[in-house]
């Protein structure tokens, strides 16, 4: 079968709900990542043959197929042609497999996937909260209610039973979480993060402006102590809002092309893709599938877990990668070596390619071959990506 490689990665770094990032329309911000992504490949934007993005809140400023208009934002010519995935938080990681299949297939050469969030100026549940409230009704359809009586679906409840099914206490949460803040204080002042970033200028509370280079949700101060007085967010649960991931703005997006165009345009790889896999799970638990999904990638490609060197996780709840490293029995110093979303923030369908760059470079800057991604996602669902840096 061809091989799909991928060269160029990167993403903006993350901004807080109502932060940094909160003047950038989503459009122009995955723009300002279609265009770092061409210009660090040094390839002529008019061979891209399609973009695929993610995105979950495709409604209001993300609506009208947000992909289209990150490319009319961008440089692009107007003939490359763009559509937009809703796998929920694995948007833009399903949105990598499509570009791959597309070159793995030989239908296309150069397919460039990405994925935006703004969920300061797009809240997350918009798409379903605004049109039920002005009686366009509730994607809960009555054969669903039917088949999930009295149910509903709802990532926290999901993540509380994660917890409670795998004996995490909350204490083991919150050390999780600080870990989580430590490891990316690190990355960051060591420089582990500078060839991923793409710097974007922002306007500051005076009215100077500052290029965006650094994820605005570490905390830098951050304790133990601190996160373990943050309040629970049920009554008797074990998670709070500071073992959860963070409310984020931010692009991220991969450039992924074919051998023919590695000759053709004398390109480097970064990576090249070994494996994909996508599976669904219990739509109630939801976020449990990342390990199915885990096991039978591994399965797939004729790996054991011991062979990847990396992996990243996401952290949209403390108690999902905690559960997937007790079920896999990966090694935990292989987890978000840099750390993940608790920190650095979940820009629900950015997040995919936004953990792939950070991924890739964590292997370039760590001299291993072998990385894999995955995420739990909405409805039960889990992607698995894996790697191996060239």
């Amino acid at each position: 079968m061809a091989e799909a490689y991928i060269v160029a990665a990167a993403r903006t770094a993350g901004g807080r709900k109502g932060g940094r990032l909160k003047d950038w329309h989503p459009a122009d911000l995955g723009g300002a990542v279609i265009d770092a992504l061409v210009e660090r490949s040094g390839v002529d934007g008019g061979e891209v043959e399609d973009v695929i993005f993610g995105c979950v809140g495709q409604v209001g400023e993300q609506a009208i197929n947000i992909a289209r208009n990150a490319v009319l934002a961008s440089k692009l010519p107007e003939h490359v042609p763009a559509t937009s995935v809703d796998r929920q938080c694995g948007s833009s990681q399903q949105a990598l497999h499509f570009a791959a299949q597309a070159v793995m297939s030989g239908a296309m050469d150069m397919v460039l996937a990405g994925g935006v969030e703004s969920m300061t100026r797009v809240p997350m549940g918009l798409s379903a909260a605004l049109p039920a409230k002005n009686g366009f009704g509730n994607y809960m359809s009555p054969k669903i209610v039917e088949k999930y009586p009295n149910v509903q679906f709802s990532q926290f409840a999901g993540a509380e039973m994660i917890a409670k099914k795998y004996g995490l206490s909350k204490d083991q949460l919150d050390e999780f979480s600080f870990q989580s803040h430590q490891k990316a204080i690190k990355a960051t002042q060591a420089g582990a993060f500078d060839e991923e970033v793409v710097p974007v200028e922002v306007t500051l509370e005076d009215g100077s402006k500052e290029m965006h280079k650094v994820d605005e949700g570490i905390r830098f101060d951050a304790s133990l102590e601190g996160i373990q007085g943050v309040k629970l967010l049920v009554e008797g649960g074990a998670l709070t809002a500071a073992s959860s991931s963070q409310i984020c703005d931010g692009a991220s997006g991969v450039l992924v092309v074919s051998e023919e165009a590695l000759k053709r345009h004398n390109l480097t790889p970064l990576a090249r893709v070994h494996h994909m896999h996508v599976t669904g799970g219990d739509p109630v638990v939801m976020l449990e599938t990342p390990i199915p999904a885990t096991e039978q990638a591994l399965k797939r490609a004729g790996m054991k877990i011991d062979d990847i060197d990396i992996f990243e996780v996401n952290e949209a709840f403390a108690s999902v990668p905690m559960a997937w490293l007790q079920k896999t029995g990966a090694d935990p110093e292989r987890l978000n070596v840099n750390g993940g979303a608790i920190a650095l923030g979940h820009p629900l369908g950015g997040s995919g390619t936004k953990l792939m760059s950070t991924l890739i470079y964590a292997l370039k800057n760590n001299n291993k071959r072998y990385g894999l991604q995955t995420m739990c996602e909405g409805g039960g669902l889990a992607n698995v990506t894996i790697v191996e840096r060239l």
